[in-house]
């Protein structure tokens, strides 16, 4: 029908959980760990390889170097060393990838480095530098009038705006921290709410109970969530019925 709209689900997988045989195929787009918060070169190749039987589009998912606080810790490191580890991330996975025969679709950041590009232009002008060799290839998935979108822009990167299928947020679009007990939301009749009022009404609604203008290309359903799979096996069957499609 005309009327019915397809829309784009991300994961973020690759991260140890090692549920991705369960959630492949449920989603259109992945983001797949490359070292720097989790992963390895032999996690990497697998679920590469899953993500190529599923036909979901592949993404790398690069992070800050630090696997002991799984990247979600912002870090004071100086610019040529993060250039230099996410480099080192890219090139890791990039060689995988081709050894496949796979497509890289994406970039997305992970953790705290996503939410610190979303603020600071300095920082998200560094992140641009260490992956400008993938500017005319790849996407850039971003959140809604970020810092990073606009320095994307300016540069000539391709974006796909990105909003949180399953997280909270605060009035000024930052994600509600993930120390607090209602960073994430995990039930699956919530994530629905959430995604349709993202989808159909173009707004958040904030813990406050505020609604928050957001536009949004891709929807993200953390692969780490404790029933991501209850969640998208849900999304599967109700969302058809109000005609809306998750697009391989």
């Amino acid at each position: 029908m005309t009327d019915d709209l397809f829309i784009d689900i991300n994961c973020d997988v690759g991260e140890g959980i090692g549920n991705e045989v369960q959630l492949m195929p449920f989603m259109s787009s992945c983001n797949i760990a490359c070292g720097g918060h989790a992963g390895d070169q032999g996690s990497m190749l697998e679920v590469a390889k899953l993500a190529k039987k599923f036909s979901v589009k592949v993404g790398a998912h690069p992070s800050y170097p630090d696997p002991e606080n799984f990247g979600r810790v912002s870090m004071k490191i100086q610019n040529s060393r993060l250039v230099e580890s996410i480099q080192n991330q890219m090139s890791s996975f990039e060689s995988i990838l081709k050894e496949q025969g796979i497509v890289l679709n994406h970039i997305k950041a992970h953790g705290a480095l996503y939410n610190d590009i979303r603020r600071d232009s300095d920082l998200a002008r560094t992140f641009l530098k260490s992956i400008d060799g993938f500017k005319d290839t790849a996407l850039l998935y971003v959140p809604y009038g970020s810092a990073i979108e606009e320095e994307a822009h300016r540069r000539g990167f391709s974006t796909k705006r990105e909003a949180f299928a399953d997280r909270n947020y605060n009035l000024d679009l930052s994600l509600v921290s993930r120390q607090r007990v209602d960073a994430v939301i995990t039930s699956p009749e919530e994530v629905l709410e959430n995604l349709l009022r993202m989808v159909k009404e173009k707004h958040i609604l904030t813990k406050e109970g505020i609604k928050v203008y957001i536009q949004a290309d891709t929807f993200c359903i953390h692969g780490d969530t404790p029933s991501a799979f209850e969640i998208l096996n849900y999304l599967s069957t109700e969302l058809p019925k109000v005609k809306i499609h998750i697009k391989k």
